[in-house]
């Protein structure tokens, strides 16, 4: 397959463009700044907000994954929460007139999203068919309303293309956790090995988190099957509060402590790091159920296994260069 990865060159970028190029499909990434990827990855240059020669290669292309958007790891001040929005607007809609002006469309259209989309909440889990979309919660801080808005308005613009040739499929994608340099994985060992992995504002807050490898094996799920559009859920089936997340990374890194934190100091730490509490304290409670129905069968549904062989890896991993995913399912094109 030719597949096309739009803000392919970051770190879910790369584990999807390794595993692709690695089986043998040709794999195009679009970024505003071109890098020299892996063999067998080519690169072309956009600007995530007007058409130019890189629509070329969506005509034609099987598949459009796209990732484009600026990171959320950092201070929710006005200006980045206004690129925020932009970038993953934008992105979303000219990917959209692309597939529009394509003399032969791609078949599926994967877009990035988010599972903070979903309610800050301890009762329930949230699936697609019941879960609760996020607003004004109670004792949240109003910033957390327009993080959430902000997924609304990412999920919207793909719906509202005109593609009728392109099944859509949006990816509310939990914390993707690899063992790669510079991921959430990266940052929360690092509390853990510095001791500071302890309960953060009481810890009861959940959190969702896929690993890589079953991200990988979920995105080809959605490739092959066209029954399947609208939000899908990438989450592991076993969310978990922060306190026992960390639990578990301390005990698989060999620290016996864990420092609790509280707001407070939470912000205090946030604003060191120049991210944001939201990342640390809002409740994502999200479960996979359109995956689960369709007969999907996770590597790792549970935080053991998955944080020990994250853990084991990123020993022997100290380079930046992120794990290639096994047991992927072969895609049908």
């Amino acid at each position: 397959m030719k597949i096309v990865i739009p803000g392919g060159t970051g770190q879910v970028g790369g584990i999807l463009r390794r595993a692709w190029s690695t089986r043998g499909h040709e794999v195009v990434v679009l970024s505003r700044h071109p890098e020299e990827l892996e063999e067998g990855v080519r690169h072309q240059v956009w600007d995530g907000r007007t058409i130019g020669p890189w629509a070329e290669e969506i005509d034609g292309a099987d598949v459009v994954v796209n990732l484009a958007g600026r990171t959320v790891s950092c201070r929710y001040t006005e200006a980045n929460l206004k690129q925020m929005m932009d970038s993953r607007v934008e992105s979303t809609r000219v990917v959209g007139e692309a597939i529009a002006k394509a003399a032969a469309p791609p078949r599926t259209w994967l877009q990035m999203s988010t599972a903070t989309i979903y309610a800050h909440r301890f009762d329930a889990p949230n699936d697609e068919a019941t879960g609760i979309i996020g607003g004004s919660e109670p004792d949240t801080p109003a910033y957390w309303e327009f993080s959430t808005r902000i997924a609304k308005s990412w999920e919207a613009e793909q719906t509202a293309a005109a593609t009728p040739n392109t099944r859509r499929v949006a990816l509310r994608s939990a914390m993707v956790m690899s063992p790669g340099r510079g991921g959430v994985l990266d940052v929360l060992l690092t509390m853990a090995r510095l001791g500071l992995g302890g309960p953060v504002a009481g810890g009861d807050q959940f959190v969702s988190w896929i690993h890589e490898a079953d991200f990988v094996r979920a995105c080809d799920l959605l490739i092959e099957r066209d029954d399947i559009a609208g939000p899908v859920n990438l989450a592991a089936p076993g969310p978990l509060p922060q306190r026992d997340l960390m639990r578990t990374l301390r005990k698989e890194t060999g620290m016996p402590i864990g420092l609790p934190a509280t707001r407070w100091m939470a912000e205090i730490g946030a604003w060191v790091l120049r991210t944001d509490t939201e990342l640390l304290l809002k409740s994502r409670r999200v479960v996979p159920g359109r995956l689960l129905e369709a007969g999907f069968e996770f590597e790792y549904a549970e935080w053991t296994s998955a944080a020990r062989d994250l853990v084991n890896r990123a020993r022997r991993r100290p380079t930046n260069q992120s794990h290639q995913p096994t047991g992927s399912a072969t895609m049908k094109r």
